[in-house]
């Protein structure tokens, strides 16, 4: 599986995030929070939701499943007008990404051992420490196994 190589633009985000681990995963209940609210979100430029993890830039030189970093559940706006109580904003700052197409279920570790353990080692590329994020588009289904999903992982030349 190789992936597309992306130039991002800037985006802002409105949305609501937890601290969390991989051994302590607080996704559901984001998630759950954040689609009864995000009916009040009401500039947005797409129907496309956003997960995003923000981690410390140790984060994966001292991988453990018990390292927290910053969960969040997003939608794409065009301002950061008239932001639904409860949400905060983020500008996810453009800049190169990996992007995989990906089906099946989320976070599926198959997916994301192959990424950083097979792929990112023989590329042209370095982890980049900047924000990774998953697009979830219409073809996005919870917990199906023939989900769709586009996996963005950001990246600089070796």
């Amino acid at each position: 599986m190789n992936p597309g190589i992306e130039n991002l633009s800037e985006k802002k985000l409105v949305g609501m995030h937890v601290t969390m681990s991989l051994a302590d995963n607080k996704t559901a209940a984001l998630w759950k929070s954040f689609m009864q609210k995000r009916g009040g979100i009401k500039n947005r430029l797409t129907s496309e939701l956003i997960s995003m993890q923000v981690f410390k830039p140790t984060h994966f030189a001292h991988f453990n499943a018990a390292n927290d970093f910053e969960k969040w559940a997003t939608a794409e706006v065009a301002d950061f007008d008239n932001v639904p109580v409860g949400m905060d904003t983020f500008i996810l700052y453009g800049g190169l990404y990996a992007v995989f197409d990906y089906i099946g279920l989320s976070n599926n570790p198959d997916i994301f051992q192959y990424i950083y353990g097979t792929w990112l080692p023989n590329s042209n590329y370095l982890l980049d420490n900047r924000p990774h994020f998953e697009v979830l588009g219409e073809k996005y289904k919870n917990a199906d196994p023939n989900s769709e999903e586009e996996i963005w992982i950001p990246i600089r030349s070796k």
